[in-house]
């Protein structure tokens, strides 16, 4: 199995002839990321998560293509019909071939007086977990963590307290794509750290780069 990433949030999950794409937002480069994609899964409606225009024109060139998502996307994207799969928090789907396990309900608060809006996070063949805008632990051991490295709605301290509960064997920096350089260092730096606290390595992927995911 390889894990892209191809920019912000967004990754791509191979194995064999087979990929899926997981939140392909508009500081990704959607259009390029679902060009090849034969499965897209959508953690949730913002438009860094979710550009509507580019899946809905990918769609429309690839009629194979198929979409898993929260509640909310799936009702923007009701007139796809049965190509849109709404998938939520304990449900176990296969997509393009691989194992999907769904985990999490809502996105982190962004606001003290506005309710959360849903979240799915995907663990993927019981490897790779990217948990969309959540601090969602799973129930089953994660290999593989894409860990959100800066948001609005997270702490530095979260960020070890999340590593020190998922435990992953390795982990990959998403959702950075709101720093500059210098933000980009500070962040690399505790990323780093939460990894030794564990004796593992944690790092950040440039956008672009793969890394293949044999077990440790």
């Amino acid at each position: 199995m390889r894990l892209t990433k191809l920019g912000h949030a967004c990754v791509q999950i191979s194995k064999d002839d087979r990929s899926i794409v997981i939140d392909p937002g508009a500081f990704s480069e959607a259009a390029a990321a679902l060009a090849t994609a034969d499965a897209v899964l959508i953690t949730h409606e913002h438009f860094d998560h979710f550009d509507a225009d580019a899946l809905r024109a990918a769609m429309a060139e690839r009629p194979a293509l198929k979409v898993w998502t929260s509640r909310v996307v799936a009702e923007n994207l009701a007139d796809l019909g049965g190509r849109v799969h709404q998938v939520g928090h304990g449900d176990a789907v296969t997509v393009a071939g691989f194992d999907v396990h769904v985990y999490g309900e809502d996105h982190e608060i962004l606001h003290p007086d506005v309710p959360p809006i849903p979240n799915t996070g995907f663990l993927i063949d019981g490897e790779v977990f990217h948990p969309g805008d959540a601090l969602t632990v799973p129930s089953e051991p994660v290999p593989t963590l894409c860990l959100p490295g800066n948001a609005p709605w997270m702490k530095i301290p979260e960020l070890y307290s999340y590593t020190r509960e998922v435990r992953p064997e390795r982990a990959f920096v998403i959702h950075d794509g709101l720093l500059n350089d210098i933000g980009l260092q500070v962040m690399k730096t505790h990323v780093g750290k939460a990894g030794e606290e564990l004796g593992k390595e944690f790092t950040r992927l440039e956008p672009g780069t793969s890394v293949d995911l044999a077990r440790p």
